[in-house]
Formats: C-alpha cells, sequence, structure tokens
C-alpha cells in the first residue's frame, strides 16, 4: 500500500483542487458543452496504444458523430493523471485500468468513477529479451535485471501475477521501477536491463531496429484480466446517461468492427492515429494482439472479472480488502449497446 500513497496523495488533491475551483466559481459537475448539433465530450485515455484499437476505430469511422458526439481524446500518460483529470472535472470520461477506480474509490472519495465498459481482457504487454529464446520459460527470469512499470499499475501487477502464477516471488527478479512511462524501451536500447516489459509499438519497434527479441506475451501467459475499461464520475452519470449510452453505442460498433475485419482493415481504418507508425508495423501489431483475443466482444464489465482483478490487487499488496462491486461498475449501458 505505501507504493501506492503517491497515487491516492495525487487524486486527493485533484479532489480539494476541485472542490475548491467549484466554491469558488459556483459550479459543482459541469453539463456537457454542445458544439453544433454534436455534444462535446472530453475523454482522457491512459495512453495512446494501438493496443485500444476499438476505440481509435469508433472515432476515425465517425461512430461517436453518428451518436451526436463530439469526442476530444487526450491523452493522461499514466492512470493516476488520467484519474486526476477525471476527478477534478478536466475530462468527462476517463479510460484506464480499473485498478484507479477502486483505490480512489478505498480513499473515500464521495463522488466516485464507476467503470461503464470494459474494453481490453487480456494484458496488452510483451516481454522482450536482448537475445532471441525459442524455449522461453518464466524462471528464467531469476536474477535478471527487469525494467517494469509503475507499481500499483496494472502492467506491473499483472508481470508479478504471472510470476506468482509460476511459482517465482518477485524478490527473486530484480525489478527496476524507477523509469518513467514510456520511457523504458529507450532504456533497453540504451544498455539498461537484460529484460524489458513493453506495450505496442515499442516492442515491435525494438525488434525491427535489432534491439531486442519478443520471448513472451503476458496477456497469453496471464489469461483473460480485465485490462482497461472506460469510467465515469457517478454524478456525470446521473446527469448524463444519454450521453454515456450514446459513447457505450459507438464503442460497441468498434467492437464489432475489430472482430469482423482483417487486421489489415483494421490496421488501415485506425493508421490517422499513428502517423509516425508505417502501414506494415501496424498491421503486425493489430494481428498480434488480434491473435490473443485482446478485445471483448461486448463492452460488460462482469462480476467474475471484477473480483479477479481484487483478487490480483490484494496478491500486490495494494489493496487490504475487497470492495463492492455494485458500488463501483454498471453494465446497463453495454447490454443495451449490445441489444441495438
Amino acid at each position: 500500500m505505501k507504493k501506492e500513497k503517491k497515487f491516492i496523495a495525487l487524486l486527493l488533491s485533484a479532489v480539494m483542487l476541485f472542490g475548491m475551483t467549484a466554491l469558488l466559481t459556483g459550479c459543482g459537475s459541469k453539463e456537457p458543452a454542445a458544439t453544433g448539433d454534436k455534444t462535446h465530450v472530453v475523454l482522457n485515455e491512459v495512453a495512446h496504444s494501438i493496443f485500444y484499437a476499438p476505440m481509435y476505430v469508433a472515432i476515425e469511422e465517425n461512430y461517436f458523430a453518428e451518436e451526436g458526439l463530439d469526442v476530444e481524446l487526450v491523452t493522461g500518460y499514466g492512470a493516476d493523471k488520467t484519474m486526476t483529470a477525471l476527478l477534478s472535472g478536466e475530462a468527462d470520461i476517463g479510460f484506464m485500468g480499473a485498478e484507479a477506480t477502486i483505490y480512489s474509490y478505498a480513499e473515500g472519495v464521495e463522488d466516485s468513477a464507476v467503470n461503464f465498459a470494459q474494453l481490453t481482457q487480456r494484458a496488452g504487454n510483451f516481454l522482450v529479451a536482448r537475445e532471441p529464446i525459442d524455449d522461453f520459460s518464466w524462471d528464467m527470469l531469476k536474477g535478471k535485471d527487469v525494467l517494469g512499470g509503475r507499481a500499483g499499475g496494472m502492467p506491473e501487477m499483472v508481470f508479478e501475477y504471472i510470476l506468482s502464477m509460476n511459482n517465482i516471488d518477485k524478490s527473486e527478479v530484480n525489478i527496476d521501477q524507477s523509469i518513467d512511462f514510456g520511457s523504458t524501451a529507450a532504456a533497453f536500447s540504451g544498455g539498461q536491463g537484460e529484460f524489458t516489459v513493453e506495450f505496442e509499438p515499442h516492442a515491435t519497434s525494438l525488434e525491427l531496429k535489432g534491439d531486442g527479441y519478443v520471448v513472451a506475451s503476458l496477456g497469453e501467459a496471464s489469461g483473460y484480466v480485465p485490462y482497461t475499461s472506460f469510467s465515469a464520475k457517478k454524478s456525470y452519470i446521473e446527469k448524463n446517461p444519454e450521453v454515456i449510452q450514446a459513447f457505450t453505442n459507438a464503442l460497441q460498433k468498434g467492437m464489432e468492427y475489430c472482430s469482423s475485419h482483417t487486421s489489415r482493415e483494421i490496421a488501415e481504418a485506425i493508421s490517422p492515429q499513428f502517423p509516425e507508425t508505417d502501414m506494415e508495423t501496424l498491421e503486425i501489431i493489430v494481428e498480434r494482439y488480434a491473435e490473443q483475443d485482446t478485445w471483448k466482444t461486448d463492452l460488460a464489465f462482469e462480476k467474475e472479472s471484477f473480483d479477479l482483478l481484487q483478487n490480483i490487487l490484494m496478491d500486490a499488496g495494494e489493496l487490504e480488502t475487497g470492495f463492492p462491486y455494485e458500488e463501483l461498475v454498471t453494465t446497463d449501458f453495454a447490454k443495451k449497446a449490445i441489444s441495438q
């Protein structure tokens, strides 16, 4: 829990700042602004990654626009920053690991975030080694230096969950958590670590440069895990159910597109979101995610998945007790989107 105190402090600071601002300006939970004939919605994503392809399909195929929404996409660069933006009112909807909503609820945030749609059902990162390993096994990491993720975040906790599944105590692996999110690939190229845990496009980029080789998928190794979801403050959902429903409807169309189109077609659809990545690399990455069954076919965040997430948090020492599913998740919008 100590490692997560910085995360919680940021959230509480955001809440206090927002409360003071509300008193000074006389405003509480904001109403969504109308842009022309569309409702403006600020969506703060934890990171900008091909891992989240269905969301970008919904943007680029104009599914949000068809539902009457003008979505402004902002990248938060970390679940702590995305949750801070959500609680402070800078964002209407947050997209991040659901663990952030649990942490804020655990600290007694009154207007807490509620998860209303789950996008990914597997981890989206890969273990990269300096040399190819044909018959990789997780016990090869014992005594090795591994560039990991932020303590208390889903990437790191799923990594530790996999170690535990393979009867490896995390103390047996030298996990470096000192490098900022998004900088581990550059650090690995620069000579740090013997292994690194990377999202795309960094894993493929390391391979293409000859600086590393993907030896394992954390998504395949961990099994089905509720990795990322969409959430909004309870007050926003209560005041704007039609906005949340329209948003979820558009996402569902993006999910269906990804389940019914080829990796090439998906890559072409999302390519405007990743102008720095060539089409061949995009297709390779999309195929890699599709092969491991990354994306759900629907957006319902089921209780079984939520319970698994809380168990992972407790096993990692980041949560002392579980919290009610009904307080932190609603499936109403996702189930209605499926039926349309």
